[in-house]
């Protein structure tokens, strides 16, 4: 950001944590914050996320970003706000929701200052845009909401770095309702000059493991739009977070993790940690059918006609068989089975140190477990996007499956040896271009491919396996809308659909 002269006398709100949060130094502050964006600009291009494969070139409309100190929740910050360096001169209005610490109030605080003040220099806030929203009965000005909140504050120097000359308006958000924050958003919301950051921490003081359990289940609530899954203890910008959930519902946004972790990983001890995550929301509609056109005509359609190879005879939905050896899948079948073992006396996953295995199973990979009982399901849960290491993904989601799929109760001691365990190890999911349903079920290959259907806040997947009890194209399509809470007949406008392919292991 330029510099900015304030030459008249102007309300200025100095900084309450600098050279606590952040360097106060100017330099100093401004090389700790370049070298996060640097880091997690090579980490994304490393390791591409979901959406960042699909729609390479598209800007977020809102991300959520921690407020911690930034040796602790700095690299998290960055994996967010490295997606505007590319944009910086577009963004021209930052509206920045972050939960109050300090002062217990009801509603949402704005702020009669001018400028907002760190040591980089002076940031001006949008006062005609305050003004839209200060008719709200939810809408409040309290100056001493602000004065000492690091929520928002924290952001600044990353806003500062990332875009050109912006104004801010600043929302501190004390005890609200999550309808009552979406109004106020859907206020302010803009268009692509608009950029809505949400501000939290997750989970607090909670040992090492503890916290990855709570945290992970955070992250599912918010990257299913799951507003009834959030509580006030999982995160401390619920508040905020369950209005951008809300108001994402009803706009039928697509969500992206970018960051999970806690101070542990970064410069804290496991003893007691704090999580942090970071996620963008991205709008639908034309910006997703463009990226992925521009995708298929940079791949020269190559992949629609990509050939596919069967490598386990057991399963007909194995699928680009990556190289393990029969002792590697022998392995992370036990992985799985032990983690049930340790779930029915521990209550939670099996902890694994993945630096123990090798390099193939230390690799991040999505993955879902199924349990079977006398040839029926009985429970299946996994993740769609590598975020964890293959070891540590496998003994997660067979806790989950186990103790955690809400459609069957708690596995018992008695059943457990009576189960059978497969695993499915995803490849990341593309996008399919198609002009109708019809077109889209003649490209479908039966026994081979995973399904992820999204129409707004609608979203299902089936696996490959599926297809053994749905065989038809128009079947298993028509019961993967029902499971994404789609009637059977409809095909919505904004519909879009992804592939992937799984490698099954199975005793």
């Amino acid at each position: 950001m330029n510099t900015i002269s304030t030459n008249t006398i102007a309300a200025i709100r100095p900084p309450a944590v600098a050279g606590l949060f952040y360097p106060n130094d100017p330099t100093a502050l401004k090389e700790m914050v370049a070298g996060f964006l640097k880091e997690s600009a090579k980490n994304s291009r490393d390791e591409p996320s979901v959406t960042a494969r699909i729609m390479p070139t598209v800007t977020p409309k809102a991300i959520v970003a921690p407020h911690a100190g930034f040796i602790y929740s700095g690299a998290t910050a960055a994996s967010a706000y490295e997606k505007f360096a590319t944009v910086r001169a577009r963004i021209r209005r930052v509206v920045l929701l972050g939960p109050a610490h300090r002062v217990g109030f009801r509603g949402l605080a704005t702020t009669s200052a001018d400028f907002f003040r760190i040591p980089l220099g002076d940031i001006p806030i949008d006062k005609e845009a305050i003004a839209t929203v200060r008719g709200l009965p939810q809408v409040v000005l309290l100056d001493k909401a602000h004065v000492e909140e690091h929520s928002l504050e924290v952001h600044l120097p990353f806003l500062w770095e990332v875009l050109d000359d912006f104004m801010l308006v600043p929302l501190v958000v004390g005890d609200t309702r999550p309808e009552e924050v979406a109004q106020v958003l859907e206020k302010l919301w803009g268009g692509s000059d608009t950029l809505i950051v949400i501000s939290s921490d997750l989970s607090h003081y909670l040992p090492y493991e503890q916290a990855r359990q709570k945290d992970d289940a955070t992250a599912r609530a918010i990257e299913t739009l799951d507003i009834t899954a959030l509580h006030p203890h999982d995160a401390c910008g619920h508040h905020p977070i369950a209005g951008l959930l809300y108001l994402a519902q009803k706009r039928g946004m697509l969500v992206d993790r970018l960051d999970l972790r806690n101070s542990g990983d970064t410069a804290g001890d496991k003893g007691r940690v704090v999580g942090y995550g970071a996620w963008a929301f991205f709008e639908p509609g034309e910006t997703m059918k463009q990226a992925t056109l521009r995708q298929k005509s940079e791949d020269e359609a190559g992949a629609a006609m990509e050939k596919v190879t069967v490598n386990d005879k057991d399963s007909p939905s194995t699928a680009g068989h990556v190289g393990f050896s029969m002792a590697e899948r022998q392995m992370l079948l036990k992985i799985a089975a032990d983690s049930i073992e340790h779930g029915l006396g521990n209550k939670k996953p099996l902890p694994i140190d993945s630096a123990l295995y090798s390099s193939l199973l230390r690799e991040k990979r999505a993955t879902f477990v199924t349990i079977e009982k006398d040839g029926n399901l009985r429970g299946c849960i996994g993740t769609l996007q590598a975020v964890r290491p293959l070891v540590e993904d496998i003994a997660y989601n067979a806790f989950q499956a186990a103790f955690r799929d809400s459609r069957f109760p708690l596995l018992t001691r008695e059943e457990s040896d009576s189960v059978v365990i497969k695993l499915s190890l995803l490849t990341p999911a593309e996008p399919m271009m198609f002009d109708s349903e019809a077109d889209l079920m003649g490209q479908l290959r039966p026994g081979v491919d995973g399904l992820i259907l999204i129409a707004g806040s609608h979203r299902g997947t089936f696996l490959p396996s599926v297809w053994e009890s749905l065989p038809e194209p128009m079947q298993f399509l028509r019961h993967l809308k029902m499971k994404a809470g789609l009637a059977p007949d409809v095909w919505p406008s904004n519909v879009t659909v992804l592939r992937y392919t799984t490698e099954v292991i199975s005793p």
